[in-house]
């Protein structure tokens, strides 16, 4: 697929291959997840709310792209990273992923949902070799 060019003469990518193009969020199990929003905003800075905090950045390769990262506090015991046994999950940043869930399914990867979406993007949760949920997340 030839490459197109932007008004700024920086390549303009068409790749749709399925992959990972970065991490969408970091979440992990609190016993108080309000007081440890409140020790991060209080000691790091973290600007947060009742869901965490999220932080914006730039893509390199389209600087016109403002991509994020959210990091979440949940509740320990919270069903959400059930089957994982672990207390964390990691989000992946993803492209074109219903060729992605395509590919693991086919790959033999346990895929536990179908793909859900929303105004902000589509999820779907896989289980990785080692027992981690984790979450994909290709955003709008």
């Amino acid at each position: 697929m030839a490459e197109q060019k932007n008004i700024v003469n920086t390549p303009v990518s068409n790749d749709i291959t399925p992959k990972v193009t970065g991490i969408g969020g970091i979440f992990f199990f609190s016993d108080n997840p309000q007081e440890m929003r409140e020790w991060y905003a209080k000691n790091l800075g973290l600007e947060v709310n009742d869901w965490g905090s999220t932080f914006e950045y730039r893509n390199v390769e389209r600087p016109e792209e403002v991509n994020s990262l959210q990091w979440s506090p949940f509740q320990k015991g919270s069903d959400y990273f059930v089957p994982s046994a672990k207390e964390f999950m990691i989000n992946y940043r993803v492209q074109n992923i219903e060729g992605l869930v395509a590919q693991l399914k086919a790959n033999g990867v346990t895929v536990l949902d179908d793909i859900a979406s929303y105004d902000y993007g589509k999820f779907v949760h896989i289980m990785d070799a080692d027992g981690n949920k984790l979450e994909l997340w290709e955003p709008v």
